[in-house]
């Protein structure tokens, strides 16, 4: 196992968990591109297949890289993407104006603390952005799901920061600058190829695409009826006021 075949693999694939679900075929998973006759076992003891444990780290060194891009996009699982394919999630998920504006307040409170400094651990996160305790995990459970699902997030390594190491978060525009900024010009057709090829060998992919893209809508149109109200923030520095203010 190298991280050089896992990046063929990826690139391959255009996207791939990193462990299989159940063993199910689908969605495709670099467990099972790499060893495709062998079922995984998640048992950690003398009698647990070595392979699993070797692939967890090379998870994490994959994610630093930058030839591949760490995510927890397909139902809060572990996720990698070519570039060129997160390129495309980007310009479909990240820069519609629903995306950032029909985020959850803590949502919004994690991307700008994201952006001002990246990686940071979830004990460092939870510090700076003020939802630390159990009476906070439920808001900040869903303040990182809003962002892995839109690409506004990625994984960037480990920080041993307690008991265990725990996954370092940054935000997007500053970990993958490049790719951001390369994704504001993409054209609609050029989008549509790379995600259709990716959604051709991972249907389910396209099914968690659709979800997300539906809910954003729905979120938005939500969203508009409260913040004509109340105002709202609208990504990193917009602020809208009460319509009639």
């Amino acid at each position: 196992m190298s991280i050089k075949k896992a990046i063929e693999k990826i690139d391959e694939a255009g996207g791939l968990l990193v462990f299989p679900l159940d063993n199910r075929p689908d969605p495709q998973s670099l467990w099972s591109k790499l060893y495709p006759k062998s079922e995984m076992r998640w048992e950690w003891d003398e009698s647990g297949d070595n392979r699993v444990a070797r692939l967890w780290h090379l998870r994490t060194e994959l994610s630093v890289c930058k030839k591949v891009v760490y995510t927890k996009w397909y139902k809060g699982r572990a996720t990698f993407f070519s570039r060129p394919v997160f390129q495309a999630l980007l310009s479909e998920l990240a820069f519609p104006k629903e995306s950032t504006r029909s985020l959850p307040e803590a949502a919004t409170t994690v991307l700008k603390v994201l952006e001002e400094d990246s990686p940071l651990s979830t004990k460092q996160l939870k510090k700076e952005t003020g939802l630390k305790g159990k009476d906070q995990e439920s808001a900040y459970s869903k303040a990182l799901k809003s962002l892995w699902e839109r690409g506004l997030i990625v994984g960037f390594g480990e920080v041993d920061d307690g008991a265990f190491p725990s996954l370092a978060i940054g935000a997007s525009q500053l970990l993958f600058d490049d790719l951001w900024e390369e994704a504001k010009s993409l054209t609609q057709a050029k989008t549509e190829k790379i995600l259709n090829s990716l959604f051709q060998s991972q249907p389910l992919f396209k099914k968690e695409f659709e979800k997300v893209k539906k809910g954003l809508s729905g979120s938005f149109i939500s969203s508009k009826k409260s913040g004509k109200k109340n105002g709202f923030v609208l990504g990193k520095d917009l602020f809208l006021p009460p319509q009639d203010s």
